[in-house]
């Protein structure tokens, strides 16, 4: 069920970011491109800056109820999206649905790796990444076709998905009683803490001291290098410097009508989709290395060429390239994450970790939305392939302490 959750919130949140709001705020609005990014980065802030204190949650709730209040959040961003056309209020709804999504990704993860241990995680990370692939790249390709003079009935439609996703995330499997006593045990200690608050500090800085050390605490038994993290912020910076600038060019560069952008958005979807499982069988047969460096190689010069293209056969050759440069790289490189976790801590490191990578979905689009306006339309993407080298060369000086090889 969570994978149905991920690929309904993934379509949702695709077809928002990809194929409405840039040009939507960018025609409709008549909104700079480096206001439209600073709209895409609230949206990873919310995201962001939540991850680690859910992942927190997780462990010591469970699922269900930290997913749901996402999915509540999710449903009402959408729902001010259909009913404000404002700027300020569409940057309040992609905050919220930032904010709605962030306990996404720690909880599939979280939840996929208690299933299947260290064993499999290659395949395991496979299986999420389709789901999630699914719904970032049908949502924008689907939307299209509902999209006329107006985008009223695609709003509809994407509230319409949110309030299935909220019946979907009821279903969810209870699992064990602690998510219910530790509710129950939080909500005594805020109120027994409440009347002392003024004396000895709030009773929210206490539980933010808490999240505080048991963070510490789980970053104290990782053993990775100096290069583990800087590399998390980059696959993800490189990332975000695409998401949004990649509709943009394009419509107004290349001038493809909707159908040929959706044609392009399938093309490298389901290429990406395609292999990605079969690569995961691979990277636990063989390990990550060989596979993260090919992928990273192929990534980077597919983006330092394309917009340098402008003969459609061709570029739909390096978007080609680019979704199994992505197949290689994904299972391998989140593989290569999972053997660094200590299974009695998952939900916060995983958290932590998205964090980092959520850094880069922050900055990316902040940074694409300036060098597109001061520099040119190519710019975004060759900083994007150009991080994707700084990222092959770190990667290089990545070592733990165990093997990183997915038995």
């Amino acid at each position: 069920m969570l994978l149905v959750i991920m690929f309904i919130v993934e379509f949702v949140k695709g077809a928002i970011l990809v194929s409405i709001l840039p040009i939507y705020m960018k025609s409709a609005l008549g909104i700079s491109t480096f206001i439209i990014g600073w709209t895409m980065a609230f949206q990873y802030i919310g995201d962001n800056v939540f991850r680690s204190p859910v992942g927190w949650l997780i462990d010591k709730i469970g699922y269900r109820p930290v997913m749901l209040t996402g999915v509540l959040l999710t449903f009402v961003s959408v729902l001010i999206m259909v009913t404000f056309s404002h700027s300020a209020w569409l940057i309040v709804a992609c905050t919220l649905l930032g904010i709605g999504t962030s306990p996404l990704w720690p909880c599939v993860i979280t939840g996929a790796t208690e299933s299947v241990g260290e064993n499999g995680s290659g395949t395991m990370m496979s299986v999420i990444y389709t789901a999630w692939l699914s719904g970032v790249g049908l949502g924008p390709v689907v939307i299209n076709f509902f999209v006329g003079e107006t985008y009223t009935l695609a709003f509809r439609l994407l509230l319409l998905l949110t309030v299935l996703c909220v019946i979907v995330t009821c279903f969810l499997p209870a699992g064990d009683k602690r998510g219910a006593a530790s509710v129950k045990t939080m909500w005594a200690e805020w109120k027994g803490k409440r009347s002392k608050s003024r004396q000895a500090g709030s009773v929210w800085s206490r539980q933010l001291d808490k999240i505080r050390r048991y963070l510490d605490e789980a970053r104290s038994s990782l053993h990775v290098s100096w290069a583990f993290y800087p590399a998390l912020f980059a696959q993800t910076f490189a990332l975000g410097l695409l998401t949004p600038v990649l509709t943009l060019y394009a419509r107004t560069v290349l001038h493809l009508s909707p159908t040929q952008y959706s044609m392009f958005l399938v093309a490298g979807g389901a290429i990406t989709v395609l292999f990605l499982v079969p690569v995961g069988k691979l990277v636990d047969r063989w390990g990550t290395k060989w596979f993260i460096n090919a992928g990273l190689l192929l990534s980077a010069f597919s983006l330092l060429t394309f917009p340098f293209i402008t003969q459609v056969s061709v570029i739909l050759v390096l978007v080609t390239l680019m979704g199994i440069g992505y197949a290689l790289l994904i299972p391998s490189w989140n593989a290569m994450i999972a053997s660094v976790i200590p299974s009695e801590k998952r939900g916060a490191i995983w958290g932590f970790f998205l964090t980092i990578e959520g850094c880069g979905n922050v900055f990316g689009p902040i940074i694409s939305g300036k060098l597109w306006d001061a520099i040119g339309h190519r710019a975004p993407f060759i900083a994007s392939g150009v991080v994707l080298i700084v990222l092959f060369v770190l990667q290089l000086f990545i070592a733990v302490r165990r093997q990183i090889v997915v038995k």
